[in-house]
């Protein structure tokens, strides 16, 4: 094999590996992260808004919403801890409770932890922050369907498919691609969420945290149905399911508002 050829192939396996490991994103981007922290801020109470500014130093839940994906790049004990929180996966339409747990955590065991090291009365305000932002990253995470995906398929990212001509997978379709073609920031995507009565929003701030759980892979299944490996996504992709991100994203944003009102009153 002549020297030019050779190089032709390495060339042609680093690009193939780097294209698949840069899909391998593991929760909504960046953008469904402020989105959500942004919405929930229209319903905390005035109290909790206080509380929470005091926390964070006044920074808001859109700008601590990426946390959880911003210690990615420490490799660390706090990544470490963390890293398995983002997601549950367990046999769809059976109990959560009897199937097997990941012994390092998952995104109930992480958002439990959250709210208890916050309301701790003997944590300093650094851990209760640090605690309080991987809190509003895990309530976004637990919206997005394929979060509560299959364990087989690592939630989709096992799922290749073509976006637009270009190579991704099936999670991030879901976390990222759809948003990012909507071509919409955070602020925008919130202030034009579906208006909600009070009836409304009560209802989808009803159950626990498990509930919403139960809810998201119901929607996970059904987003396995849209597509397989070595599918092409085009325009009707996003114009069938982005409705669906939308609504994951508001109701995230609501149910975290509905916990932090729990907890700082």
């Amino acid at each position: 094999m002549n020297k030019l050829k050779t190089y032709g192939l390495l060339v042609l396996f680093i690009s193939s590996f780097l294209s698949i490991n840069a899909n391998n994103g593991e929760d909504w981007g960046s953008t469904g992260h402020r989105t959500t922290g942004k919405i929930a801020e229209q319903y905390l109470s005035k109290r909790a808004k206080r509380n929470i500014a005091k926390l964070l130093d006044g920074k808001s839940l859109a700008f601590v919403s990426t946390f959880g994906d911003e210690i990615k790049s420490d490799k660390g004990e706090l990544y470490r801890s963390f890293y398995s929180w983002h997601y549950v996966n367990f046999p769809f339409n059976s109990n959560y409770e009897d199937s097997k747990k990941n012994p390092k955590g998952d995104i109930i065991v992480g958002i439990e932890t959250c709210i208890q090291k916050i309301k701790s009365d003997t944590e300093t305000k650094e851990t209760k922050a640090i605690y309080l932002k991987m809190l509003i990253h895990l309530m976004g995470d637990l919206h997005q369907p394929l979060h509560v995906g299959r364990g087989e398929d690592k939630g989709g990212n096992s799922i290749q498919v073509q976006w637009f001509k270009k190579g991704t997978n099936l999670h991030r379709v879901w976390d990222t691609n759809m948003i990012d073609n909507f071509n919409m920031g955070y602020a925008e995507l919130a202030a034009n969420a579906d208006k909600l009565t009070k009836k409304q929003v009560k209802f989808i701030q009803e159950g626990t945290i498990l509930d919403w759980v139960y809810e998201t892979q119901k929607l996970a299944i059904k987003v396995y149905d849209t597509a397989k490996s070595g599918d092409k996504l085009w325009y009707q992709y996003p114009y069938e399911n982005f409705g669906t991100v939308r609504s994951q994203l508001q109701k995230g944003g609501i149910r975290l508002a509905k916990v932090l009102n729990d907890i700082f009153g």
